[in-house]
C-alpha cells in the first residue's frame, strides 16, 4: 500500500513550523525572491512576507535576508540559519517516512478499501 502523503508540523510555543513555511524556505532559495516565491505557491505577497517575518522573529537569526526594490532591484536569499532550518526539516520528514514505514502500512492495511485504493 502506498501513502498518499504525510504532514509534519512543528510546535514550538506560538511558532508551527510545517510544509507550508518549509515550501515557502525553498522557493524563496530557488527563485531569490519573496514575491516570486509567493506566486509560485499562489500565496499573495502579504501573506509570505508575514510568514517570513513570524520565522526570523521566532529564530535566534534570521532564516531570510531580504533588499528591497529599486533602481537595481531587490531580492531575497536563504541566511545560513534558513538552509539549516529547511535542511533538518526535510531530512527529519524524510527520516519519519523511512523509519516509520512499518507503522504507515500497518495503519494503512486497517483502511477500508475504498479509502486505500485496494480492491
Amino acid at each position: 500500500m502506498t501513502l498518499t502523503r504525510m504532514t509534519l508540523r512543528l510546535y514550538f510555543g506560538d511558532l508551527a513550523f510545517g510544509p507550508g513555511k518549509a515550501d515557502l524556505l525553498e522557493n524563496v532559495a530557488g527563485e531569490g525572491s519573496i514575491s516570486a516565491a509567493a506566486r509560485k505557491m499562489g500565496m499573495s505577497y502579504k501573506r509570505a512576507w508575514s510568514l517570513v517575518e513570524e520565522m526570523n522573529a521566532a529564530f535566534a537569526e534570521p532564516l531570510v535576508d531580504s533588499t528591497r526594490g529599486g533602481a537595481h532591484g531587490g531580492g531575497a536569499h536563504l541566511t545560513p540559519a534558513g538552509e539549516a532550518v529547511l535542511a533538518d526539516y526535510r531530512a527529519l520528514t524524510a527520516r519519519l517516512l523511512r523509519d516509520g514505514a512499518t507503522e504507515i502500512d500497518a495503519i494503512a492495511a486497517r483502511l477500508r478499501p475504498d479509502i486505500s485504493g485496494g480492491k
